[in-house]
């Protein structure tokens, strides 16, 4: 079953626009990425309704950071990004009627639901600038100013 990476790859953008001085055309972020450009304009397209991202046509123009890195949390660009599936695993549907097959689903529901609430909560309790920051602890040889250019809110 193929994993769904669009919120790991949202974040990846948002990190390399937060350290990039100008805008980044889709092409050059889909190479990052290894995807196509029309992936990255439309899955882009839900952070810039939100002001995460804003983006300008024509020569000279691409994505640039729309935000303050500060007041936007894992759980926001999560939730930009349609809020995509936690789990790959799921319960039996075969046979609703067998009583075992009723104990275990609800037994895995209940397992599930208490694992996505505090994957959730923790999401929210990480903003885009601890994210930076943590790169760039790796990092420590970039210059690396999150949020300090004037175009920024």
């Amino acid at each position: 079953m193929k994993r769904d990476s669009r919120l790991s790859s949202v974040l990846h953008v948002l990190l390399h626009m937060a350290q990039h001085d100008g805008p980044l055309t889709s092409e050059t972020l889909a190479r990052a990425l290894g995807t196509n450009p029309v992936v990255v304009r439309r899955t882009l397209a839900s952070l810039r309704e939100r002001g995460y991202v804003a983006s300008a046509k024509g020569p000279g123009g691409g994505w640039t950071l729309g935000c303050d890195l500060r007041a936007v949390t894992l759980l926001d660009v999560y939730r930009a990004v349609g809020e995509p599936t936690v789990f790959a695993m799921g319960h039996r549907l075969a046979q609703p009627a067998c009583l075992v097959e009723q104990a275990v689903n609800e037994a895995l529901d209940l397992a599930f639901r208490d694992a996505e609430a505090l994957l959730i909560a923790r999401l929210g309790e990480v903003t885009l600038a601890e994210l930076a920051a943590s790169f760039a602890r790796r990092m420590p040889h970039v210059p690396f100013a999150p949020c300090e250019r004037p175009d920024h809110a």
